[in-house]
């Protein structure tokens, strides 16, 4: 991790930056680019601090793991592994098409999700 300093002082490590990610859990997702791109999946967990969410049926890994008391059978245990967030964009739910999102403020101080290539409010998935 990268030292914070003032001047020849070193005074700490610096605090990972958390980046606001524009997909939720539960939302349907297309992934734009990389070895998975085209593909379709629910966002199974977001972790902001890497800026990556975990998507279903994306990106499985497999990892050998030996017999211990927890799991005395051992054996191959499959995983979805995170992708960068950017990498994937949110289905609008009307038109069934990648969108981007916009935020709009309601009367009542809510937040709101807007689709750009619809106008149409993105519901919060129920999760």
């Amino acid at each position: 991790m990268p030292q914070r300093t003032i001047g020849q002082r070193k005074t700490g490590p610096v605090p990972p930056f958390r980046q606001k990610v524009h997909v939720r859990r539960g939302d349907r997702v297309k992934v734009i680019r990389g070895n998975h791109a085209g593909a379709e999946g629910t966002v199974l967990q977001v972790l902001p601090r890497d800026n990556r969410v975990v998507i279903e049926g994306v990106n499985e890994r497999k990892r050998h793991a030996r017999p211990t008391s927890a799991n005395p059978e051992g054996g191959i245990i499959k995983f979805f592994a995170p992708i960068h967030a950017s990498n994937v964009m949110l289905i609008d739910p009307t038109t069934g098409e990648p969108t981007r999102v916009r935020r709009r403020l309601d009367q009542d101080g809510t937040k709101e999700r807007i689709s750009t290539r619809s106008g149409n409010p993105v519901p919060r998935p129920g999760v």
